[in-house]
């Protein structure tokens, strides 16, 4: 199984990225986005199911971020609106399969005010 995120980098405040993760391997059983703040524990961001029919988004992203698939590109994104300050993490798009937990390198996102 190998993960390559994209799309991070340097916005500001109201402006919108898309990050993607490549997907290269076999069935997951479990698809997500997490991030990493400075300082701060790993929180996830949004899981989706495998097929991209159910989709679940954290209290502090919802309405204004979309996790999907793109099976035509084998790719999972995440669509980031409006973005604030407080989104400024390292992003990791993270994947199971056969029981056994695979992470991506990481891509950096900055908000500035």
């Amino acid at each position: 199984v190998q993960l390559v995120e994209s799309g991070g980098g340097l916005v500001q405040a109201g402006d919108s990225l898309r990050l993607s993760c490549a997907l290269s391997g076999s069935t997951f059983s479990f698809m997500g986005w997490y991030r990493q703040a400075p300082g701060k524990q790993r929180e996830q961001v949004a899981t989706i199911a495998r097929g991209g029919g159910v989709t679940s988004h954290a209290d502090s992203v919802k309405g204004r971020f979309t996790i999907s698939m793109d099976t035509a590109k084998n790719t999972m994104d995440l669509q980031m609106n409006s973005l604030k300050p407080e989104d400024t993490a390292v992003y990791y798009c993270c994947v199971v399969a056969d029981s056994r937990e695979y992470w991506g390198q990481g891509t950096q996102v900055t908000v500035s005010s």
